[in-house]
Order: C-alpha cells, then sequence, then structure tokens
C-alpha cells in the first residue's frame, strides 16, 4: 500500500509561516509581472516543499483475525432447572459454527458469582476484562448466553466501548414458577428482653396465594403461620440472650418451583443489654468486699445496687433508729417487687441473719429456676449454723458445706472438667504447673451435688462450682479470699478474668457456653467450632442451600474445643446441626441478589441489544433447544432476523513494515529546486532582452 508523508525539516509553526510569505511573494509577483511570474511561485513552491520533506511510504499490511465474544453466564442463577444443560449445548453448538469462519477467533468468557463478589452477575464486567487487550475496531460481535438475570447493564451503548452487534441466547422458560421470602424490614440490633419486629413478603410466581411461613429463632421453631403472598406481614421476634439471635424464616416450597434456596430468609440481630442491673449484698463488711464493687462498677455497662449489712439484728442495742446514719435494707422491695429485674443476685459472705425471711429465699429460688442468676462467694459463715445452705437456697445450690474450714496457704488449679469450661480454659498462667499465680488462704469444706467443680483448693477440694438449675445459673466459690490476687499478693493473679468470665457466664453470653455449635464464613470456606464438655462429640451435619447435606467430622483443637473447615461449593444460608445444636452460616450475601429474582428474562438486555443492532432471543425449543444461524455482515444497521444473528466483520490489519523514499531531499530535490530557479531566470532573462 502506497501513501505519502512529510517529515519536516524546520518546526512546523515555521513552515507554515514561510508557505505564507511564499503565497505572498506570488502574488505581488504575479501583480507586478504579470504570467512570467508562475516560475517564481514555482520556484517557491519547490523550496517550501524540500523544507516539508515528503515521503513515498509503502506499507506491508497483514490481515487480523476479528474477535467475537462469548459471554457465557455460569452464576447460581444459572443452575436451576433445565439452565446448566442448555448453557452446556448452546455454548458447544456456537464454538463449532464459529470455527467454520476462518477469520474470526472466538473468545468464551466464564462469569461466576465469585468473580462478581457474590453479588449478582456482573457479565459486562467479565468482558470489558475479556476485551481489554482487543482494539475496538476488531471486535465483530458480542454473544451472550445467559438466563437474563444479569445485574451490571450499561445504561447506554457509549458504555460498552465497542460498535459491534451484541446478542443474548436466553436460557430458562417462559412459565417458570417460584416462590420466596422477600426482606421488607429487617432490623440489626435489639434490646435483649425485648421485641424486635421484622417485616417479611411472599412472592411468588404460579401459586395459590396463600403459604405457610414458619419462625425460627437459634434453630428452634417459635411458630408457624397461614399467610397471604404477595402482602408484607410482621413477625415479632424476642431477643433472649446477648450476641448473635439468628432468625429464620421459612415458607414451604410450590410443586416444580425452580430453587427452594430462596424460600428461606435469615435476619442476625445483635442482642444488646440496655444495663445489667446486678443486685450485690454484702454479709458484713471485710477485706474483699470491695474486690466484687470494683469489678462491677468499672464496667458502664452494669447497673450495680450495692448492700453491705452492718448492723444484723443480733447487734441490736439501744440506740435510737433516728439517731443512725443507716440505711434500711429494702428486703421487700428488692426480692418481692423488683427481684426479676435483676439479671444477677450476687451473695458475698451473706449468713442467715434473720434479716431475710424464708419466703424471700422462696421467691429467690423461683427467680433462678426462671431464668434468673445466682452467685455466692462463701465465707466461714457458710459453714456453720447461719449457712445459706440451711435455708430454702440448700435446694438449688450445688454444694453442701460439710462444717470444715481449711485455713492454709494453696494454689487453685484448674480441673479437668475447668480445662474443657470457657469460664477457666486458659486462664492467664494456667499454663504452668504449678499455676503462675499467688495463694489463697481459706477454703470452706464442701460435698458437690450437682454441676462441676472446675477449679479446685487444698486436697483437690472443690474450689469454684458451676450449675445449671432449670433455665437459671448458680456459681458457688468456696472461698472468700479472690481480694488476695486482686491486691497482687505473691504476685496476685488472674482476678479480672476469671470474675468477669463467671459474671458473663451468669449472665448467659453466647460466647461462654459450655455447649455451643459456631460457625464462620472465611472467604468460600466455613469454619465450624465445637465447644462442649465432652470427649468425642457427634459430626455436624452440613445442609446447603440447596437442600444436599453432608456430614463433617471435627478435630480436637484444644481442651473443649473442635474444629474443621470445609470449603462452600454454593452460595447462600448453610444450616449445622450436632444433636439439639445448630447454627448459621452466611456464604457471600445474607440474601444474595442472585436468588431474589431467579425467573429468567428477555426484557432486561432488549434494549442495549437493540441499539447495537442485535436480538434478545430464547433458546428453549420444547424438550430441546435451538441456536440460530450465524452470518457475517459487512454492512447495515440490523444484524438480526428471524432464525439468524449477525457479525460485522472488520477487514482488520497490522502493518509488518514500512518502506520510506524521500521526495524533497537528495539529488532529486535539487534538481527540481535548481531546474525551477534556473527556467524561471532564463525566461526573464529573455523577456529582458526583447525589450532592449
Amino acid at each position: 500500500m502506497l501513501s505519502i508523508g512529510f517529515s519536516p525539516l524546520v518546526a512546523t509553526e515555521i513552515l507554515w509561516g514561510l508557505a505564507a510569505l511564499a503565497g505572498l511573494a506570488a502574488v505581488v509577483a504575479f501583480l507586478a509581472r504579470g504570467a512570467p511570474a508562475f516560475l517564481r511561485a514555482l520556484a517557491l513552491a519547490c523550496l517550501v516543499a524540500a523544507l516539508a520533506n515528503p515521503s513515498l511510504l509503502r506499507e506491508d499490511r497483514e490481515r487480523v483475525k476479528d474477535i467475537v465474544a462469548v459471554v457465557v453466564d455460569r452464576s447460581t442463577s444459572q443452575t436451576l432447572g433445565p439452565r446448566r444443560a442448555q448453557t452446556d449445548a448452546v455454548r458447544a453448538e456456537l464454538e463449532r459454527r464459529l470455527a467454520t469462519f476462518g477469520n474470526v477467533e472466538p473468545r468464551f468468557v466464564d462469569v461466576t458469582d465469585s468473580e462478581g463478589g457474590g453479588d449478582g452477575t456482573r457479565a459486562f464486567a467479565a468482558l470489558a476484562e475479556a476485551l481489554a487487550d482487543v482494539p475496538a475496531e476488531r471486535i465483530a460481535g458480542v454473544i451472550m448466553l445467559t438466563d437474563g438475570v444479569v445485574h451490571d447493564i450499561p445504561k447506554d451503548v457509549a458504555a460498552l466501548g465497542f460498535k459491534a452487534p451484541l446478542h443474548a441466547l436466553v436460557t430458562g422458560s417462559r412459565d417458570e414458577r417460584d416462590r420466596r421470602i422477600a426482606l421488607v424490614e429487617a432490623p440489626r440490633f435489639g434490646l435483649v428482653g425485648k421485641d424486635q419486629t421484622i417485616r417479611v413478603e411472599v412472592a411468588e410466581r404460579g401459586g395459590d396465594g396463600r403459604a405457610r411461613l414458619v419462625l425460627r429463632r437459634d434453630g428452634q421453631m417459635l411458630r408457624t403461620l397461614d399467610v397471604a403472598t404477595g402482602r408484607p406481614i410482621s413477625l415479632p421476634v424476642h431477643i433472649e440472650h446477648g450476641g448473635p439471635t439468628v432468625v429464620e424464616i421459612e415458607v414451604d416450597p410450590l410443586p416444580g418451583e425452580l430453587t427452594t434456596a430462596n424460600n428461606r430468609a435469615v435476619v442476625t440481630i445483635e442482642g444488646i443489654r440496655e444495663k445489667l442491673r446486678v443486685l450485690l449484698v454484702s454479709g458484713e463488711p471485710h477485706a474483699g468486699e470491695r474486690t466484687w464493687r470494683n469489678l462491677l462498677k468499672s464496667d458502664a455497662n452494669v447497673d450495680l445496687v450495692h448492700f453491705t449489712i452492718l448492723r444484723p439484728p443480733e447487734k441490736q442495742d439501744g440506740t435510737p433508729i433516728n439517731e443512725l446514719s443507716l440505711i434500711a435494707f429494702p428486703t421487700r422491695e428488692l426480692f418481692q417487687q423488683k427481684i426479676k429485674e435483676f439479671d444477677l443476685i450476687i451473695f458475698d459472705r451473706y449468713a442467715n441473719q434473720s434479716v431475710l425471711p424464708s419466703v424471700y429465699y422462696d421467691n429467690i429460688v423461683r427467680y433462678v429456676r426462671e431464668g434468673g442468676a445466682l452467685m455466692v462467694a462463701a465465707g466461714p459463715e457458710f459453714a456453720g449454723s447461719l449457712s445459706l445452705a440451711r435455708t430454702s437456697l440448700g435446694a438449688i445450690l450445688p454444694a453442701a458445706p460439710d462444717g470444715r474450714i481449711l485455713e492454709e496457704p494453696y494454689q487453685a488449679r484448674i480441673t479437668a472438667p475447668g480445662e474443657r469450661h470457657p469460664v477457666t480454659r486458659e486462664l492467664p498462667g494456667s499454663e504452668q504447673n504449678p499455676p503462675a499465680w499467688g495463694e489463697w488462704l481459706r477454703l470452706l469444706g464442701a460435698r458437690v451435688q450437682t454441676g462441676t467443680a472446675v477449679m479446685s483448693g487444698v486436697q483437690d477440694r472443690p474450689l469454684l462450682v458451676l450449675v445449671r438449675e432449670e433455665k437459671g445459673r448458680i456459681a458457688m466459690l468456696l472461698s472468700d479470699h479472690a481480694w488476695l490476687w486482686a491486691r497482687g499478693f505473691r504476685n496476685g493473679g488472674p482476678h479480672l478474668d476469671l470474675l468477669r468470665r463467671l459474671a458473663h457466664w451468669l449472665m448467659k453470653e453466647p460466647e461462654l457456653e459450655e455447649e455451643a455449635l459456631r460457625a464462620s464464613a472465611r472467604g468460600r470456606d466455613i469454619v465450624v467450632e465445637r465447644q462442649t464438655m465432652g470427649d468425642n462429640p457427634a459430626p455436624v451435619t452440613l445442609v446447603a442451600p440447596s437442600g444436599t447435606q453432608s456430614s463433617l467430622a471435627l478435630e480436637a483443637t484444644r481442651p473443649g474445643l473442635f474444629s474443621a473447615v470445609t470449603p462452600a461449593r454454593e452460595l447462600g444460608l448453610y444450616r449445622l446441626q450436632s444433636g439439639s445444636l445448630t447454627a448459621f452460616v452466611n456464604i457471600g450475601p445474607e440474601n444474595p441478589r442472585e436468588l431474589a429474582d431467579v425467573f429468567s428474562d428477555t426484557e432486561r438486555l432488549a434494549p442495549l441489544a437493540g441499539a447495537t443492532g442485535g436480538s434478545v432471543r430464547r433458546v428453549e425449543a420444547g424438550t430441546s433447544v435451538t441456536v440460530p444461524r450465524l452470518l457475517a455482515m459487512r454492512s447495515g444497521s440490523r444484524f438480526a432476523g428471524a432464525d439468524w444473528i449477525g457479525i460485522r466483520p472488520s477487514d482488520s490489519a497490522v502493518v509488518r513494515g514500512v518502506a520510506i523514499f524521500p521526495l524533497g531531499l537528495g539529488f532529486a530535490g535539487l534538481a527540481v529546486l535548481a531546474g525551477s530557479v534556473l527556467l524561471a531566470w532564463s525566461v526573464e532573462g529573455g523577456r529582458r532582452s526583447q525589450r532592449n
């Protein structure tokens, strides 16, 4: 291919300036001398042309193949019904037909959920990435093999970056039916002890307008409702504990529906305690009294009510009441009228001194059994006749005194069950033998009746005993010397960790449950953790969003902790079951866009495809698929017909070599310039001779 190019010997501005001057000089010469001035103008033009340095270019071009991109949707919605089989069949046929075009290079682009971050099908983002190295003029066409559920469709043709026709071949069927749960309003936080309202709607296509809804909280069924579809409904849920509360809403499937993965919605509500109300009753002033008070007062979320018995009944004297600067112990208000308002009651070295009538102890027993928490930090009085074990509380206390008070130095140790219990497992300093913490000097002898001794003292006697009593919890600390750790006696000990964990276990914090099943997402992996007091927990049953089940074996990682990691093969909500324990984990968004609208669709891509001259059509033909013919069209604005789709070849080529032949330099340029000057001199000289 031949062409002319220029490589000026001077700056372009100077060249244009000289050309303007030469033109002006030529005009003046014509006006002054007439036609003979043409030769001078020719000489000036040759001079300007020589400075422009013209060259004859010969390019060696090689034709390159046009690119036809085939975007294959492999997202979750493409696995529904017959879509996967349709996709595979159409892809194979497109590959065969494109191979018959000698000057076309097909590029197949698979789009999966992972490429879109699990948040819908991002087909155009994958297309742009696949064609990033291709000039726009080489793109002959784009074919999208999809169900039409695409979430990044450009607003206009200009955003595509090419001018080739776009065709969409849509899988799926026109008469699809499905039912799903749509979240209208879902709270993220809730106060413990209060109700939170979740608003949902059952959407369906092909149903009868009624559906049965099941509501579960932390795996336990709350109720079943018969609801109308297409209308929002309100579901109140009571938040019973701090930390995450998993609410599962499930609707019965339709016969023959596309998928049941969207028949279930999950809302995780973080339970927040408005204020932890703690009642601390100290039986008498003593060295460790302020240990509990300081611990509880240091927590801004704790509302502490503390009373110390300074003047028990046996210390009555003749001093008039109005001359005593003491506050009367409001027993009736605390232990009858407002007892249910407290999350935890602590008796610190409290003796039965007739301050509380027996009916109030009955109230405390009832309070615990209905879900309350009781802590007894015992002192020497627990071993005597005034012991709380001799009241009606003795029926629920996990240990009974044997009458002995052991006063000798000892190091508290974690028992074998305590090594597994979240309250005492891996307390700082317990990794050494003996533990790296200071000694206590007193222990109350007691027999464990129920519950678990998680710490021991002198001669392996129980020191800390924990027990569940119906819906409530009780802890007994059989020593009043925890304050020695707080004061740093002989290097002290982890009193803050121990007492804080103990208080949180009593108030049912989820992370301190002895038997728990937890699951979390780490990328596309599911991490399972099983907390247990047993030795061999049962395998965990894993139920995928599609309903398929698998068994997951656990391995011991620490005392009382077993774990496993397994890859997630699907996006959505997984249910994990181990005995009576249930856990949930969501891979990807909690309610993914990919499953929010699963019906195959020909309308979303139609405006964009039409603007490029392309088309959108279904491939379903009864029980098989039909693929339109492929044609190459070099011109036109419409690239589709009833049974065909077209691509537009571009005849693109790349330059492999260039040969340059200068025209304004060398002997040729010198000859033309010199000849024009001599001819002008000769003609004008002859005219002067004739005049003379």
